[in-house]
């Protein structure tokens, strides 16, 4: 059964239909429809013109180099009309609870990865709709009806396909790979739009001679593995169109975190402080935007020489603000300097997770010292 139901594309095998549904910048989308004066104006959430980071930027924002993780001042220097607007995490909770409402009129099997974004499994669905790209129509248009907002969808036969066909048509469009297309698309892709590859990463493979899916495709595995680690095994797998997750609805979190590995590596506490603001910004959003919280923070640590450390610190209860989780940090990172060798990777990791009570957050005195 191909993506779409259509009995044309015959395989020896059936496949599963998978949606990957993501909202056109959210964040900034709710504040232009909330506040007519903000529409068709560059808008970045989060920050101000003076410190901290974008959390999201408009389309209009965009157009200039605004994105989000990038540093509020650098931000208003691309783009010195730009508008920076205060987060309302519980109204995008909210929005995004109608939206989830929206995809279970059609599926259990829905798996969120953030507020804007999530895989639908529709291959059985409640309305018993044959053709998968019919399904997402009727979501796009439903969520537009309810919330005012534009959706984007990548429909194909599993998630890392959908995922990269959700940005094919970006904003308000949506996009279909089916089994036949699937490794022809994979191996015409530019290596640095594959998602799960960072810049870092795509630097790499490009040292490697690798540009494209078709490069990464003659690549055996134990090159890979060799070269890449356990991702490896992942590289060799998507080179051929195979992801064969599933989609898992409610997948309990245990940990939020982000890393980044460096162009040139870092010698100076200074310099790799400023590295851990946008992780932890980062982070902290996704904290926010899901009404968690963690009391214990990880950092990750990988030398020039590929070494890797972890150091954690464990509090007494819930952390309550992103400036406890950089005091927290700073202090694991601050002792491994001076360093002998240079980092090349630095992440954050919070755990211990729990949702917010509906009381009001009682906030926790970290013993740093």
């Amino acid at each position: 059964m191909a993506v779409g139901g259509s009995t044309a594309e015959a395989a020896p095998r059936s496949y599963r239909k998978i949606i990957h549904v993501d909202m056109d910048a959210f964040y900034a989308s709710v504040e232009q429809r909330d506040n007519p004066e903000l529409r068709g104006k560059p808008v970045a959430v989060g920050g101000s013109a003076a410190r901290g980071v974008v959390a999201a930027a408009s389309y209009e924002a965009r157009a200039f180099g605004v994105r989000s993780a990038l540093p509020s001042i650098t931000a208003k220097r691309k783009c010195p009309e730009l508008i920076f607007v205060t987060p309302r995490f519980e109204v995008y909770r909210a929005v995004s609870a109608q939206i989830r409402e929206i995809f279970a009129e059609h599926t259990d099997l829905i798996e969120p990865l953030s507020l804007d974004e999530a895989y639908l499994d529709v291959t059985e669905n409640h309305q018993h709709i044959p053709v998968a790209t019919t399904i997402a129509e009727l979501i796009r248009e439903k969520i537009k009806s309810v919330t005012g907002l534009n959706a984007s969808a990548g429909i194909s036969y599993n998630k890392f396909l959908a995922k990269m066909a959700s940005d094919q048509n970006k904003p308000n469009g949506q996009f279909v790979i089916t089994p036949r297309q699937g490794p022809a698309f994979v191996e015409a892709l530019p290596i640095k739009k594959f998602h799960g590859v960072g810049p870092a990463t795509a630097a790499k493979m490009q040292r490697l001679g690798i540009e494209t899916g078709a490069d990464l495709k003659t690549k055996p595995l134990a090159f890979l593995q060799q070269n890449f680690g356990k991702a490896g095994s992942w590289y060799y797998r998507i080179a051929r169109a195979i992801d064969e997750r599933p989609v898992e609805p409610d997948r309990p979190r245990k940990s939020v975190g982000a890393e980044d590995t460096f162009a040139t590596d870092v010698f100076e506490l200074d310099a790799a402080r400023a590295e851990l603001v946008p992780l932890i910004a980062k982070v902290w959003r996704h904290c926010e935007a899901n009404g968690i919280r963690g009391r214990t923070v990880t950092l990750k640590v990988k030398y020039a020489d590929f070494q890797q450390i972890t150091r954690s610190r464990t509090v007494g209860g819930p952390i309550s603000a992103s400036a406890d989780i950089e005091a927290l940090a700073v202090s694991l990172l601050a002792p491994l300097f001076p360093v002998a060798k240079g980092i090349r990777l630095i992440g954050i990791t919070v755990s211990s997770l729990d949702r917010l009570p509906d009381q009001a957050e009682i906030e926790v005195q970290l013993p740093l010292l």
